[in-house]
This record gives structure tokens, C-alpha cells and sequence, in this order.
């Protein structure tokens, strides 16, 4: 079902408001100035159609407006211009407001009783006696010459051709073919050929054949102009031939009210497909998908979640050495460079406020220009994979959303990453069970050292010796023999092995540990990454992007 004249008047208004600056300029007035008309036209009087006596100077506008009416109401001229203002003649009570509106200044109102009046308007309400045919509810104008050497007199003719319900186009046998004429005012009214009448007047002067063969040469030059269907009818204001049937179509037109909703909703679906049109075919649909991959891998390089992650990984070997390692040999690894201290990554270096996060930084190096030239490049390529067929109005906005993007970048990348979690809120137990260890290790190693130096002191200075338990190896049932080892000897070269050995164990442990840590910062920094990619331009290139299908599915809904 075609929507009705109201549901096209809200549609081509919102298809306007999402093509904002988008938009050719001169096409949005005109739709803007199409919906204050169909405002402007539904507050006045329904119960009248608005026909209009548009033509050339000396075409007979006025001859046909005193035909139609069947007095003299307007006054033939013979000198351009001839008709300055336009003049009414109206059918019917209720009309002042739809007549100030169309700014007709002289009115004549017909009915059957003759009076006088001051009207609303500017001019004086003449009462004349109506013909037969026409009851009520037609406003006839006569309109000044639209070729009329006065400017002003073209500018009054033209708004009253965009305002008129109902257009009777008055030509001569002499000027029905001029350019002028088709080219500026009936090629801009194709698809509205139910509001569109053509009379060539004056065929009283020509021959029977003669007048046949410039009425199929005249509807022919109609349908050219997109209007196939006008009715094209021949008449004689002179001698009254072919004006029952002119005066039979204003009649009917104004018996059936029908006249201004099928000319607004006409103009609506004319201006409505011209923005259609230039809103173009929609982008490939899942563009944005396909493209949003590529775009985040070149901002996580812009970013340098590579150098973040290896450092995540070095810091985790370094934090489990630290933490299971020889005690003895720890003074090593605590003496090189932390590398998320040196990014200023570690967690009490990056103090998140929660009210301002925009203040978050990060030590990393400057991005490489070439690196920030790949994010740029990246941030274009995805604009013009998801605007491929788009506007060139729409593609220009969203790349200058792009470019804005891309100035932007450094900064939210960085607060990204600052942002980002890259330490585990708590250490591994095993950690903690390797290092407990590891201690008594150390302390089995420093007491079978003191142990063995106690004795060796007392044996020096010929003292009463220490006690010193032996551990008995025994290996006869091998061939061998058997053998002791002091405890003291036992407790210092076990700790110092022992701890050398779970140092060495831990090692690969640790490896694979900060293996899986930088593996779980790597997905945590490319989630960050493309939040940073949506909120900066898969948003806003998907704002540009909606509001052309926006005003594309409601252009297309006014134009239904």
C-alpha cells in the first residue's frame, strides 16, 4: 500500500535531517521547502482546489480565466507585460486564508448573488453570477506571464506554479513548442501528469487538420517532458469551443478534492527520488567485519603491543626466577632492568584515576612514523572498504571522521595499554612453594657449612672435638664398598646442589609460565585495541554509514 500524504511528508523530512551538510545544498532546500508547502497547504481549506492559468504572454490566460468563468473578470491586454498580478475567481465560501497564503491580491467570488465586499486579502472580493457546471470548491487564478519581461512578475507566476494544486498550461499555436517553456517548467513537473493539464487556445485560427496535427505534435512534446497521460485538450476562449471541457475537468477536480494531495505527494515523490538517487547503492553489507580485522592489527602494531607483550614475557621470567630461583644467584637477575619498569607499565607505575582515565600514560617509545603511516593507511583502507559504493559526499565525511581518527590515535592508544591489565592480580603457588624451597635449601646449605667450619675451628685450635653423625653409603650389593659422609657434608653439598637443581627445573617452568602470561596480555591489549578501533572509527564511520541508510530508506519510503 503507498503511504499517504502525511506518512511522505515525515519521511522526506527525516531522509533531509539524516542528509544534513551531506546532501546537495540546493536539493535540500528544495525538499525542506516541499514539506513547509505540504504543511503550510494541510492547514487550509481542503474543501477548495487551487487550479492555475499558467503561460506566455499572449498565450490567453485571462481570455480562458473569463471563458471558464463566464463573465469578464480579468482584462485582455495587448501589451507586455499584460497581467502583473494574479487575479481568482472562487467557488465557494471559506477561501480568504488559502488566498492570503497564495498572496492573491484581486478575488472574485462566484455566486449566484451580485455583491460587493471587502475581502481578507489585499484586494477588492468581486461577486459575479457563476456558469453552469461549477458549484463550489474551485479557485481559479490567472497567473502573471511566466516570460514576462518584469523579473518580479516571473518570481510571483513561478511561486504560484509551485503552490497550485491543479496546472492548466496555457499555449498558443504559435509558442506551444518553446523551449523555454518544456524546459523550465513542464520537464520539472514529470510523474505528475494526474495534476498537469495542456490547453492550446486559439485553435479557432487554424483548420480543422492543422489544429489535429499541432495537438499530436504538442502531446507528443508532453510525454517527452515526462508527463504521458497530461490531458491535452484544444479550445477557443474567443469562441467558447473546447471550454465545457476545460470547465468540465476544474468541475471534476474540484468535485473529487483530490487535486493538492496527488500534486504535494507528486512533488514529494519527485524530490524524494532525486535524493534516492544521490544517495547511491548501500555499501557491501558485512563490510565493516571484514575490514575491522586488518584495521586492528595495524593499531596494535601503532600501538606497540608487540614490544608490550615481550616485555610482559621477559618480566614474568625475571618475576619466577626472582621468585624460585638460587637464592645465592637472585642479586643477578634483580640487578637487570625490569622491562615493564622500563616502559613504566608496572602496576605502581600506572596509576589509573578512575574519574580521569584520558591521564593514564605509558613510557613507550614513540611510535615509528612508519608505523603510524601503516595505522593512517589502515584506518583509510577500512573507510574505503565500508563506504565502496557510497556518495562521494558520505565517503569525504567519513574520512574526515578518519582523519580525526588518525590524530587522535597516539593518545588513545596509549591510554589503552596504560589502561590495560598486563600483571596477574596474584602470583602462582608454585612460585611460592619453589621459594619456600628453596630457603630451606639454603638453610640446610648454610648450616652444613657452619657445621663443617665449627669443626674444622675446634680441630685447628686442638679442641674437644664436635660431634659429627655420619651417613653410611653402602654399595656391596653393587660390587662396591661402602663409604661414610658427614652430615654436615651432606646438609651443605645438598642444599647448594639441591637448589641449584630446582633453580634449574624452575627455569623451563618459568618460560612456559610467562609464555601463557604474555598470551593472555596479548588478548587482553587487542581487546583494548579494538575498543580503541570501534570507539574511534568503526563508530563513527558506522554513524556516517547509518544516517545514509537512513536517508536513503526514508527518501525511498516518500517516494513509495
Amino acid at each position: 500500500m503507498k503511504p499517504d500524504l502525511a506518512t511522505r511528508t515525515a519521511a522526506l523530512e527525516q531522509a533531509v535531517a539524516a542528509g544534513a551538510g551531506r546532501l546537495d545544498p540546493e536539493l535540500a532546500d528544495e525538499a525542506h521547502r516541499v514539506v513547509e508547502r505540504a504543511r503550510e497547504r494541510g492547514g487550509l481549506s481542503a474543501e477548495h482546489t487551487v487550479a492555475a492559468l499558467a503561460g506566455a504572454t499572449g498565450s490567453g490566460k485571462s481570455s480562458v480565466l473569463n471563458a471558464v468563468a463566464g463573465t469578464d473578470l480579468a482584462e485582455p491586454g495587448v501589451q507586455r507585460p499584460t497581467t502583473s498580478h494574479a487575479s481568482a475567481a472562487v467557488w465557494g465560501e471559506g477561501a480568504d486564508e488559502l488566498l492570503d497564503w497564495l498572496e492573491v491580491p484581486r478575488r472574485h467570488a462566484m455566486e449566484a448573488d451580485a455583491d460587493t465586499s471587502t475581502g481578507k486579502g489585499t484586494g477588492l472580493l468581486r461577486r459575479a453570477r457563476p456558469p453552469a457546471g461549477i458549484s463550489t470548491g474551485l479557485v481559479l487564478l490567472d497567473l502573471p506571464d511566466h516570460d514576462s519581461v518584469v523579473v518580479e512578475h516571473r518570481v510571483r507566476a513561478e511561486r504560484l506554479v509551485e503552490r497550485a494544486d491543479l496546472l492548466v498550461w496555457v499555449v498558443d499555436p504559435q509558442k506551444y513548442a518553446d523551449a523555454a517553456l518544456h524546459e523550465r517548467y513542464l520537464r520539472p513537473l514529470a510523474g505528475r501528469a494526474d495534476v498537469v493539464v495542456v490547453a492550446l487556445n486559439q485553435i479557432d485560427r487554424l483548420a480543422p487538420e492543422e489544429a489535429d496535427a499541432i495537438l499530436a505534435d504538442l502531446r507528443r512534446l508532453v510525454a517527452a517532458d515526462g508527463l504521458s497521460g497530461a490531458r491535452v485538450l484544444g479550445l477557443s476562449a474567443r469562441t467558447g469551443q473546447g471550454v465545457d471541457r476545460l470547465r468540465g475537468l476544474l468541475a471534476d477536480a474540484a468535485r473529487r478534492r483530490e487535486a493538492s494531495t496527488a500534486r504535494l505527494a507528486g512533488d514529494m515523490r519527485a524530490v524524494a527520488r532525486r535524493v534516492v538517487d544521490e544517495c547511491g547503492q548501500a555499501p557491501p553489507a558485512r563490510a565493516a567485519d571484514r575490514a575491522h580485522g586488518t584495521l586492528v592489527d595495524a593499531l596494535e602494531e601503532a600501538a606497540g603491543a608487540t614490544t608490550v607483550v615481550d616485555a610482559v614475557r621477559r618480566a614474568a621470567r625475571r618475576d619466577a626466577h626472582l621468585a624460585t630461583g638460587w637464592p645465592v644467584t637472585r642479586w643477578i637477575a634483580r640487578a637487570r632492568k625490569d622491562p615493564l619498569r622500563r616502559l613504566g607499565l608496572r602496576g605502581d607505575q600506572v596509576r589509573v584515576p578512575v574519574d580521569r582515565p584520558d591521564l593514564a600514560r605509558t613510557s613507550l617509545p614513540q611510535t615509528r612514523p612508519s608505523v603510524r603511516a601503516a595505522a593512517a593507511t589502515a584506518v583509510r583502507g577500512y573507510i574505503d572498504q565500508v563506504t565502496a559504493g557510497a556518495p562521494d559526499a558520505w565517503v569525504l565525511a567519513a574520512r574526515n571522521r578518519g582523519t580525526e581518527a588518525v590524530d587522535r590515535l597516539p593518545d588513545t592508544l596509549d591510554q589503552a595499554v596504560a589502561s590495560t591489565r598486563l600483571e596477574e592480580a596474584r602470583r602462582p603457588l608454585w612460585w611460592r612453594a619453589v621459594g619456600m624451597l628453596q630457603w630451606l635449601l639454603l638453610a640446610s646449605a648454610v648450616v652444613g657449612l657452619l657445621w663443617l667450619g665449627v669443626a674444622a675451628a675446634l680441630r685447628y685450635f686442638q679442641l674437644p672435638e664436635l660431634l659429627m653423625p655420619v651417613l653410611t653409603f653402602d654399595f656391596a650389593r653393587w660390587g662396591g664398598g661402602a663409604f661414610d659422609v658427614p652430615w654436615a657434608t651432606v646438609l651443605a653439598l645438598g642444599g647448594v646442589l639441591g637448589g641449584l637443581l630446582v633453580a634449574l627445573v624452575s627455569r623451563p617452568l618459568a618460560a612456559l609460565g610467562a609464555r601463557r602470561r604474555a598470551g593472555r596480555v596479548r588478548r587482553r591489549l587487542r581487546a583494548s585495541v579494538e575498543a580503541v578501533a570501534r570507539e574511534q572509527v568503526r563508530e563513527p564511520v558506522a554513524g556516517e554509514m547509518a544516517a545514509l541508510a537512513s536517508c536513503r530508506e526514508h527518501a525511498s519510503t516518500a517516494a513509495g
